[in-house]
């Protein structure tokens, strides 16, 4: 490979790639404060129209990870977090169609914020969001830091291996706006942990486009999970108090968050109605709100059809990281059937499973058209539009069925797949083996599914459901938002309910542990989790008139805490603090 220099950059290109040239420009000059998010600008000439870029980093010594794989995009907006030092940006660019290349590569030096041997709080592109860093600690310890409200709220950011030739740094949040904060460290050598003397912060006044609360019942003492994330439709996605007090936010558009992960960060869809399947992304970001992974369905298309196998649509409903690192995500198909589901031709909505690895490659799918019954139907024939209705986007008719509306996924304890189908009222495991799987159908939990109960409700499954979880810390109790649009097509008085469910698997029995009257009828949306205190969040995403409620139920049922919303929310979270999502 010849190596050219050009304008300071580091150009790499081949006599194979020469058609493209690239070159890759920082927004800021070398070298800049640890944190300080800088524009990464590609510039390629040659190599026709379109072109796709890849943008990778790593720090000097280390390897490299992709942050955004092959897409339209030529910019990438990224800091370096953790520890200052030497890195290295990369751009790939793409000519999707002929399949030539070329790459660019920029060394770039991040530096500490530590000044003359002592910790510093500065801010970040987050107004709610701040910095800590302080000089390293003695190797094998580990450091933490507490941060105080005035009122006497504390919080504390997770530990972090102690380096003594780096400085650590921690972004502190989920603090309430005009506020004053003591922050100090703590370093725990394994013998005795030390605090360091006090800073202190003020949060300004931050104004948010949010729709409005109202507390219905008020959260008894003391508050278990007391932070409420909020995934909120044609809203901005925040994290607020439990009486609506906002603590934190996230400024860029995008359709739904699915989840919050362990140590501060989030996986968020961007779904637009556009046949335009590069534009359709699966984005994980921080709490400063930096991209720390993207993809899209465009590039996920690029790999199915080298592997042979569907395409895609789009992604929707569900993202999240699976205990080995990888990340799980559900994207939708369609297939125009002729005489299975109606006469003549149709066009199903399918579901498919992907799973990409830390550098966002497929490793792993699942197709529901090569493992489910086509021939049956959605119990309530559900359709959809292309631009709507809760739909991942579709192109091939005006109307499609909606066959299975996957709404979520997780992990089981046994390394298999648990997948809600909204529209087949089924809750179906899937053979998934630690990455190993057929993707066989183990068994289909719901109405005219695998297992049988005896409980006395006279309609004791649930319908159209939302948010099927194993509860947290068992490996054979389920949780799952009971919509009940099943109930609610023959009883117009019928509420939603919050559902948890004790599995026999061996034998195919369960027994409905809890069967809560959540109050209202949520037509669809929802999200249900345990809560560390032993009771139970549900949120109803989808009341009359444009409203939601997130609640807490304890384990007889009871109401125990409610707070109203002005808007649709597509998933809530009780959060511990910003960095642990549950129990």
């Amino acid at each position: 490979m010849n190596r050219l220099f050009f304008s300071g950059l580091l150009i790499l290109s081949s006599q194979m790639e020469a058609a493209i040239a690239i070159s890759l420009t920082p927004s800021a000059p070398s070298a800049a404060p640890l944190g300080v998010t800088v524009t990464w600008t590609a510039d390629a000439s040659g190599g026709g129209d379109p072109l796709w870029y890849r943008f990778r980093v790593r720090r000097i010594g280390e390897n490299f990870r992709v942050v955004r794989d092959y897409g339209p995009l030529n910019t990438l907006r990224w800091t370096a977090s953790e520890h200052e030092g030497p890195y290295e940006v990369d751009v790939s660019v793409q000519n999707p169609t002929t399949g030539e290349t070329a790459a660019a590569a920029v060394p770039y030096e991040f530096t500490s914020r530590v000044v003359s041997g002592s910790p510093v709080i500065n801010v970040t592109g987050n107004p709610l969001v701040f910095l800590y860093s302080a000089p390293g600690c003695p190797a094998g310890s580990r450091m933490r830091v507490r941060f105080d409200s005035e009122d006497g709220v504390t919080q504390f950011t997770p530990y972090k291996s102690c380096r003594s030739d780096l400085s650590m740094n921690f972004y502190l949040a989920g603090l309430r706006t005009k506020s004053r904060y003591s922050v100090r460290q703590i370093v725990d050598t394994g013998s005795e942990s030390r605090q360091d003397a006090a800073l202190t912060i003020e949060t300004p006044d931050v104004s948010i486009p949010m729709a409005g609360n109202s507390v219905i019942l008020e959260p008894k003492k003391p508050v278990s999970n007391g932070i409420l994330l909020r995934s909120a439709l044609f809203q901005t996605t925040a994290a607020t108090d439990l009486y609506g007090n906002l603590l934190w936010f996230y400024r860029e558009n995008i359709n739904s968050l699915t989840r919050p992960e362990p140590g501060g960060h989030f996986f968020a869809l961007i779904t637009p109605p556009t046949s335009n399947r590069s534009n359709h992304i699966v984005r994980e970001f921080d709490l400063a709100g930096n991209t720390v992974a993207e993809t899209n369905a465009g590039r996920i298309n690029q790999q199915l059809a080298a592997l042979g196998q569907r395409q895609i649509v789009g992604f929707h409903h569900e993202a999240r990281r699976l205990r080995n690192g990888n990340i799980m995500v559900l994207a939708g198909t369609e297939e125009i059937l002729t005489d299975v589901q109606g006469e003549g031709p149709v066009d199903v909505l399918g579901d498919t499973i992907i799973v990409l690895d830390r550098d966002l490659q497929v490793v792993w799918t699942w197709d529901s058209f090569d493992h489910l019954d086509v021939r049956r139907e959605a119990p309530f024939g559900d359709t959809c539009g292309p631009t709507g209705e809760g739909c991942v986007y579709f192109s091939l008719a005006p109307r499609a069925n909606d066959w299975l509306h996957g709404n979520s996924l997780q992990e089981t304890p046994d390394g298999h797949i648990l997948y809600s189908a909204r529209s087949q009222d089924w809750l179906i495991k899937i053979d998934y083996g630690n990455g190993q799987g057929s993707g066989a159908v183990i068994w289909r939990l719901g109405k005219d599914g695998d297992f049988q109960t005896d409980s006395t409700d006279p309609n004791p499954w649930f319908s159209h459901q939302h948010d099927a979880q194993i509860e947290f810390g068992s490996t054979s109790t389920v949780i799952v938002f009971d919509n009940g649009n099943g109930r609610y097509e023959f009883d117009s008085e019928a509420h939603s309910r919050g559902q948890v469910w004790k599995l026999d698997e061996a034998n195919r029995t369960a027994t409905l542990v809890l069967n809560a009257d959540l109050g209202g009828y949520s037509y669809a949306l929802g999200a249900a989790q345990k809560l560390s205190n032993g009771n139970y969040h549900f949120g109803l995403g989808w009341l009359p008139g444009g409203l939601s409620q997130s609640v807490e139920v304890d384990p007889d049922g009871n109401l125990v805490y409610a707070i109203e919303a002005s808007s649709q929310e597509y998933r809530t979270f009780r959060m511990l603090d910003m960095y642990t999502p549950g129990p």
